[in-house]
């Protein structure tokens, strides 16, 4: 048993680690900070003010709406058979919400009417065909 190797590789995986760490920080940061300047510009919009706790608080919640809408997303493509999550996806994590569906379905069909028509009227094949295939609506996951 080599331990020079052993220990570089823990090092490599550790310094993967911390960057994956710091890039997590980096989103949930910039999140954050767009949500507390649409936050004040409404306020400021509407005559309001608003203190700043309040402001950290509606951050963070949005913060982790986003995570577990994005958690949705994931386990709904995973059960589809689907490494991909598409805009059907979208349409069904907003099931609970009426006029947020109905939206979302507008706007997908908007989409789809803007796609190239061969794009349109290409038949779909089989589930692994699905995962290799990807279009502009479509995010792929990487860890499941």
């Amino acid at each position: 048993m080599d331990v020079g190797r052993e220990d570089t590789s823990d090092l490599q995986i550790d310094q993967v680690v911390e960057e994956e760490d710091s890039m997590d920080d980096l989103i949930r940061d910039r999140f954050r900070l767009s949500a507390i300047s649409i936050a004040e510009t409404e306020a400021t919009k509407n005559g309001m003010e608003i203190d700043g706790t309040v402001v950290a608080c509606v951050a963070d919640l949005a913060f982790k709406y986003a995570e577990n809408v994005a958690k949705d997303l994931e386990l709904f493509a995973h059960h589809a058979g689907r490494k991909v999550v598409n805009m059907d996806d979208v349409v069904l994590s907003a099931h609970r919400n009426d006029t947020l569906a109905a939206s979302l379905r507008s706007l997908c069909n908007e989409l789809k009417a803007k796609e190239p028509q061969s794009e349109r009227k290409r038949k779909k094949g089989s589930a692994k065909k699905d995962d290799k295939a990807s279009s502009s609506n479509d995010v792929r996951i990487t860890d499941l």
